[in-house]
């Protein structure tokens, strides 16, 4: 009790956030999931953290909607018509996001905004487009509070996508967070480089490898929340983690690790994420009462359950701190990491996860990017803010390396010199030859742009810092990414040039 009335008499939250974070608190009065001791010390430790999802799962932790159907469609629950210009369209998109749920109680995926938009926009000229979509985009940051959103653009080159860089590029929005699908054979350089030119001044969009991940899931893929790679028409029942760095302090030695704690924490986690999945789909009721269900904007045969890791940095120094060996530094650290990963990954391709028929019967591996309370916990498998590499390129081919296991989602953050704003085809020869090298997402942001990436959302320099001071602000992915940006010092990002 004492914690929901520090909610209701919190002077740093909005009535929205205080509201959200209430029925998270009901949710965790009750306990319906099946746990055995083992998986229960496990979260203890910290080893598993269930990443605030809460005891009770009744939604979908990310859904992901088929929108081009709902244009194609309307809604009869929602009583909405086909639209016809777009006007229409952004209206039936507005009323449809509000109705949306996920973990944050906002839609994480908008869509793929340049092909919806692309057919309503013939007979209009560029101002008469940016006009209305200026509205829009504006309407998006106003009302979802919440930068865990994303909406996607490519792989294509069109004019809607290019109407929609120059808005970003002026209004610097957090919300959504745009990514463009990258593909060489569909994506025109110039489309591209715009998309580049666009991330340093406002740090969006990121720019993910479509060629690595079109082939993931049988039909359309898309990127939500920070960077997760989930099936279009469906999404992720839950994203569980293992935290390397707080598993490697159990361990007697090497040894220990890899042939006890880490099967039995694996084993664990696995049985949890499908009593979790269990519940959702047996207990809740959630597809049986949802609209998007019943209207065919989601099935559930297109949910996955996504397998997280973070802390590989901390776990391997910390295995090898006697040796005094590093994680991207030196090739000991690097190769048991990567025996780290592979058994991971093996453990997810070999167990049977409940309700995940689009991944053939398995859970997903997701490189999780962390949360405000994540002290000294590196995101995924990230090198470490402030012992990054000198050269630039090492340091994507160490990335490429490890990418390569993660299916549902990996990516890195690279803070960039204000110059490169002057060259956007050398930074797109820096991700046609990362791509090659199998990194699968990345994103940049010029060194001084009041927008940031913490560890995948975007935040407004301007916007820390007030919440610092004790004042409320809009978005509540402030409060979640001022003390990453500290407790992580993301500030001493290593700044690249091109």
């Amino acid at each position: 009790m004492s914690q929901v009335l520090d909610i209701v008499t919190s002077k740093s939250m909005t009535y929205e956030q205080k509201l959200v974070s209430l029925a998270h608190a009901a949710e965790d009065t009750l306990n319906v999931l099946d746990m055995s001791e083992r998986t229960k010390y496990f979260l203890e430790k910290g080893a598993i953290n269930d990443l605030f999802e809460g005891h009770a799962p009744y939604r979908p932790r990310y859904v992901m909607p088929d929108y081009a159907k709902y244009v194609k469609n309307g809604s009869e629950f929602l009583g909405v018509e086909p639209p016809k210009d777009l006007d229409e369209l952004l209206s039936n998109l507005q009323i449809i996001y509000h109705h949306v749920p996920s973990i944050t109680s906002f839609p994480v995926y908008l869509g793929d905004l340049d092909q919806l938009i692309e057919p309503f926009i013939t007979e209009l000229s560029d101002e008469e487009v940016k006009h209305k979509l200026r509205l829009f985009l504006n309407f998006l940051d106003r009302t979802i509070t919440d930068s865990f959103c994303h909406a996607n653009l490519g792989p294509e080159e069109t004019r809607a996508g290019r109407l929609i860089l120059e808005l970003e590029k002026e209004l610097s929005n957090t919300v959504p967070n745009f990514t463009l699908k990258y593909d060489p054979e569909l994506t025109s350089d110039s489309f591209a480089e715009q998309a580049l030119y666009t991330s340093l001044f406002c740090a969006n969009p990121a720019i993910c490898n479509h060629r690595a991940h079109k082939d993931t899931y049988p039909g359309e893929y898309g990127i939500s929340s920070c960077y997760n790679i989930l099936p279009v028409g469906g999404g992720s029942y839950t994203l569980t983690r293992i935290t390397l760095s707080e598993l490697a302090p159990l361990a007697d030695n090497v040894a220990d690790f890899l042939e006890k704690l880490l099967p039995e924490c694996l084993a664990a986690m696995g049985a949890y994420m499908n009593e979790r999945v269990r519940f959702l789909v047996e207990e809740s009721g959630f597809f049986e009462s949802s609209f998007l269900s019943r209207e065919g904007l989601i099935d559930p045969d297109r949910f996955v359950g996504m397998f997280g890791v973070t802390g590989m940095a901390e776990c391997v120094n910390t295995l090898l701190k006697d040796e005094g060996k590093r994680y991207g530094h030196d090739p000991e650290a690097d190769d048991l990491a990567e025996q780290i990963m592979k058994q991971i990954s093996g453990f997810a391709a070999e167990f049977p996860a409940k309700y995940s028929k689009v991944a053939g019967g398995h859970f997903m591996l997701h490189a999780q990017v962390g949360l405000e309370s994540d002290l000294g916990i590196t995101s995924g498998v990230r090198i470490p803010v402030g012992d990054e590499p000198d050269s630039f390129y090492d340091h994507l081919r160490h990335s490429g390396r490890f990418h390569r296991e993660i299916t549902t989602g990996c990516g890195d953050i690279f803070s960039m010199e204000t110059t490169a704003r002057n060259n956007p085809a050398a930074m797109l020869d820096v991700v046609k030859g990362a791509f090659k090298e199998g990194v699968k997402y990345m994103s940049f942001y010029e060194k001084n742009s009041d927008l940031v990436r913490i560890t995948g959302f975007l935040v407004k320099r301007s916007e820390m810092e007030k919440y610092r001071k004790g004042d409320t602000v809009l978005q509540n992915t402030t409060q979640l990414g001022a003390p990453n940006y500290d407790h992580n010092r993301l500030a001493e990002r290593k700044v690249r040039m091109v």
